[in-house]
């Protein structure tokens, strides 16, 4: 009987994480984990929780080297990712609340003139419903505006965090090369 020589692969024990990230910015975690050591398994869409997220399944050899400089990188990374996520939400946020606000004062202002033409006071009817109206008119212009400036200000530090990540997954990759 003729044996046959089967080569015996090592065990690899590995670690495994799941994170939920954004749809826009799935694509960098998915590169950058890499260099920390992750094999990216598989991506899931996230419907019922957060229809814009996604389910990234991440796995890496427990044993490997310089864990402790390459956990402490990956959290820098997380960090940098997770300004980026804050940086990008800021960029609408004020420019709502501003809107939102000034179609409030609007209709303030034209349940005034409502109430003043009930009570028989046209010209004070007139009065208000001018400013309701530019109130209910103007909210887009505001939120374009507020938007605009808020974008001019966080563009660059977004692109700084962007350029933390790209040098902290070039170090972590050194370190696991």
């Amino acid at each position: 009987m003729q044996q046959e020589h089967v080569e015996r692969q090592h065990y690899i024990g590995y670690e495994y994480k799941r994170i939920t990230v954004s749809r826009d910015l799935e694509s960098l975690y998915a590169d950058g984990y890499q260099n920390f050591g992750w094999v990216l398994e598989g991506i899931e869409e996230n419907r019922l929780g957060n229809p814009g997220t996604a389910e990234l399944r991440l796995k890496r050899d427990r044993k490997l080297r310089n864990k402790a400089e390459v956990t402490r990188l990956q959290r820098q990374f997380e960090a940098c990712a997770a300004s980026i996520v804050t940086l990008e939400r800021s960029k609408t946020t004020r420019a709502t609340i501003a809107a939102i606000g000034l179609g409030l004062v609007g209709c303030a202002f034209m349940a005034g003139s409502t109430f003043a033409y009930l009570g028989g006071l046209i010209a004070l009817c007139v009065v208000l419903a001018v400013p309701g109206f530019t109130a209910w008119l103007t909210p887009y212009l505001l939120y374009r505006l507020l938007y605009t400036r808020r974008m001019e200000e966080v563009t660059p530090l977004i692109e700084q965090k962007y350029d933390e990540i790209y040098e902290v997954c070039e170090r972590a990759n050194a370190l696991i090369s």
